[in-house]
């Protein structure tokens, strides 16, 4: 059954910000009274772009609209549509239901997305021309990773397959319940090696799966099983007989977690073929216009904290492998072909997310510079493009210091913007200005990236309380992007120093792994208190009014830091790690964390944990300090938090424990708790302020 979209909608039409933002800016540059500080409740009125995918002929670009529900405390995920050449922005939907997955048919007449709007989330298509759509499937769970048959007939996705109970499970004795009887829960019987997930909690024994299913609806069909680890994206042969996928089919692929392989099925009969044996992870195929080439992304699995990806191609017909080799010292991501001899690829570079073209003998060069903005709450580097093989067009997040992700396009050259989705909040804030800076670590001279806000209407030569906060990870990245929690500081009077501390990627694979065995530790510490001194140095910092914030990694950082040091008025400690121990033997990340952080087990090299454990320190900690953890945190579980907090307590150094009911590790994924935790901080620095 198809369905005719609501005329009125289909005609609504928002111009682009080429044509609003020059205005909007002239306007209230006119008039400076109209700006207010950015205040804790904007962020419900923030949107953002994410899933920018243009169409094969380049003529449409269709994106997932995020925007908060205050009623809700939510994400709403719209549908829309860009006419390139027009700039008309339309709503394919924008209602109560949840949109994803935005996937062009190979003649681009035809627009597959997920969405719930049955009630759960289905895969339906969407005709351009004919303004129609129709579900395509009616399953039981939620499907991803779509991607078209080359003859646009069918569509391959996966899906989470639930395992049979083991031996065991079917073999405990389960008495009848009487009828109407009030039974507490089941209990729950756990034998995987990965069992929990943050986000998730303890998962069932399911395995993602390869589906293929008649691209106009009908009945899915599972093309591949068996419990190992399946990934996509999902890519179909020249022939539209064999969609390749990666996975790791080894029995004991939960203990090897940095192996895949990609993997060819033949859908006449199921059949498997390994396509790859690499040592490592073989991943993000995506195959030539004509056929002839899969390129894919290899990361080796060197027990180290961090590696790069590298390009390399696979001739279908010989299986021969070549590598596309490059000059670049940074990891490659979503490579997309362009014709048969270029490719893009997407790459951070000191801060900068960029797109980059690249032909078959690794000459490369940048095209775009400017992708970011996905990530709400922080400056995290961010991003995501697609390209356009008739044009080369590339459509992507576009971000600012100053702005969330708009939609751009990139074309021969020239950037142009399309969307201005937060002008009417942001254009009427006074934001802090963001300054790049460098300096070099006092524990050894390396050079560290970093960037500072100043306050809404700083004076040079007078010094401000300042704030250093950390990113996670360790092995990610902050860049020149808007971050809501920063600019909020900064709206309150605090500079706010953020840097990219050692082990921060973007800098290089030795830049990367220069914290192996040190996380954390007084390397890191030394990274972000030279540029604190900096800021002092160059009249800007207070001396006397200095506060430290971070999450997860930032979080363990900080806790790390108040048993270094006593220069701080006080802390913010988010997810933190406190004890090395109990995290890697009760949090989701234990095996790859130990196999690749770790020199041995924690039995076996008990000092090395506690070396870095926060916990080793708390003898020397004077510092106040909040702790803000979600309780059901599966990757620094609330016993870490409470490991601190009773420590602390213990000692008598004023402390304060905020936990955030139904919350994971992603804390603030909801966004009254992206206010929750910059409010929480704000009245905490406050408190031990100095005037």
């Amino acid at each position: 059954m198809t369905h005719k979209l609501n005329p009125t909608a289909l005609s609504f039409c928002l111009a682009s910000a080429l044509f609003l933002a020059p205005a909007m800016a002239q306007d209230t540059q006119h008039q400076p009274d109209l700006k207010q500080p950015l205040q804790a409740e904007d962020v419900f009125a923030l949107e953002h772009a994410n899933d920018v995918q243009i169409s094969p002929d380049g003529k449409y670009i269709a994106y997932i609209r995020n925007s908060f529900d205050i009623m809700t405390d939510g994400t709403r995920k719209g549908l829309w549509l860009i006419d390139t050449a027009t700039g008309q922005h339309t709503p394919l939907f924008a209602d109560k239901h949840s949109y994803g997955n935005p996937t062009w048919s190979p003649d681009g007449k035809r627009l597959a997305f997920t969405s719930n709007r049955s009630g759960r989330n289905q895969i339906n298509v969407f005709w351009v021309d004919e303004q129609r759509v129709a579900p395509v499937t009616e399953v039981t769970n939620s499907p991803s990773q779509m991607a078209w048959s080359q003859d646009g007939e069918q569509l391959a996705f996966m899906m989470a397959v639930e395992e049979p109970k083991s031996d065991f499970a079917r073999s405990v004795h389960t008495p009848k319940k009487p009828e109407k009887a009030k039974w507490g829960k089941p209990p729950l019987i756990v034998e995987r090696t990965l069992y929990q997930r943050d986000g998730r909690g303890v998962v069932k024994s399911s395995y993602n799966q390869v589906f293929v299913v008649p691209s106009h609806g009908g009945s899915a069909r599972q093309i591949t099983d068996g419990p190992f680890q399946h990934r996509g994206p999902l890519v179909w042969a020249a022939d539209d007989q064999h969609i390749v996928f990666s996975g790791n089919r080894t029995e004991n692929w939960e203990y090897q977690t940095r192996e895949s392989d990609l993997w060819a099925v033949k859908l006449a009969d199921n059949s498997l073929q390994q396509l790859t044996d690499l040592p490592g992870d073989e991943y993000s195929a995506t195959l030539s216009p004509n056929g002839e080439h899969l390129a894919f992304l290899h990361g080796d699995n060197e027990p180290v904290p961090y590696r790069n990806s590298t390009l390399h191609r696979l001739n279908w017909e010989s299986g021969a492998l070549t590598a596309i080799k490059t000059d670049l010292d940074r990891s490659l991501e979503s490579p997309q072909w362009i014709d048969n001899q270029r490719l893009t690829v997407q790459y951070t570079d000191r801060g900068l997310t960029k797109v980059a073209e690249v032909n078959l003998e690794g000459e490369l060069h940048d095209r775009v510079s400017t992708l970011g903005g996905t990530y709400v709450s922080r400056p995290y580097t961010s991003g995501m493009y697609s390209v356009a093989p008739a044009t080369g067009a590339i459509a992507f997040t576009h971000a600012t210091p100053y702005d969330l992700a708009n939609v751009a396009m990139a074309v021969d050259g020239e950037t142009q913007q399309l969307t201005d989705l937060n002008s009417e909040v942001l254009g009427y804030r006074e934001l802090g200005e963001v300054r790049e800076m460098t300096y070099e670590s006092s524990f050894d001279g390396t050079e560290i990236q970093a960037w500072y806000i100043l306050p809404p209407g700083y004076e040079a030569g007078k010094t401000y309380p300042t704030i250093v906060e950390i990113h996670g990870g360790p092995h990610a990245s902050y860049g020149p992007v808007f971050g809501i929690e920063h600019q909020r500081y900064a709206a309150e009077g605090y500079v706010v120093l953020y840097a990219n501390y050692r082990g921060s990627t973007s800098y290089g694979k030795e830049f990367a792994n220069l914290l192996d065995g040190f996380y954390s530790s007084e390397r890191d510490f030394a990274d972000h208190m030279s540029g604190l001194d900096e800021l002092i140095e160059m009249g800007i910092a207070d001396a006397d009014n200095l506060y430290i914030a971070g999450g997860s990694a930032g979080g363990i950082a900080t806790a790390y830091a108040v048993g270094l040091t006593d220069r701080f008025n006080a802390a913010a400690a988010t997810n933190p790690v406190i004890n090395w121990v109990s995290k890697t033997l009760t949090a989701d990340s234990s095996v790859g964390q130990i196999q690749n952080q770790f020199p041995a087990m924690p039995w076996e090299d008990l000092a090395h944990y506690w070396k870095r454990s926060p916990l080793s320190l708390v003898g020397n900690v004077t510092t106040p300090t909040l702790l803000f953890t979600g309780e059901l945190d599966r990757r620094t579980p609330m016993a870490e938090t409470e490991q601190f907090y009773q420590a602390l307590q213990l000692r008598n150094v004023d402390t304060v424990m905020v936990r955030v009911p139904d919350a994971y590790h992603g804390v603030t994924a909801k966004p009254s708790r992206i206010v929750a935790k910059v409010e929480h901080a704000l009245a905490w620095f406050k408190r031990y302020r100095k005037e």
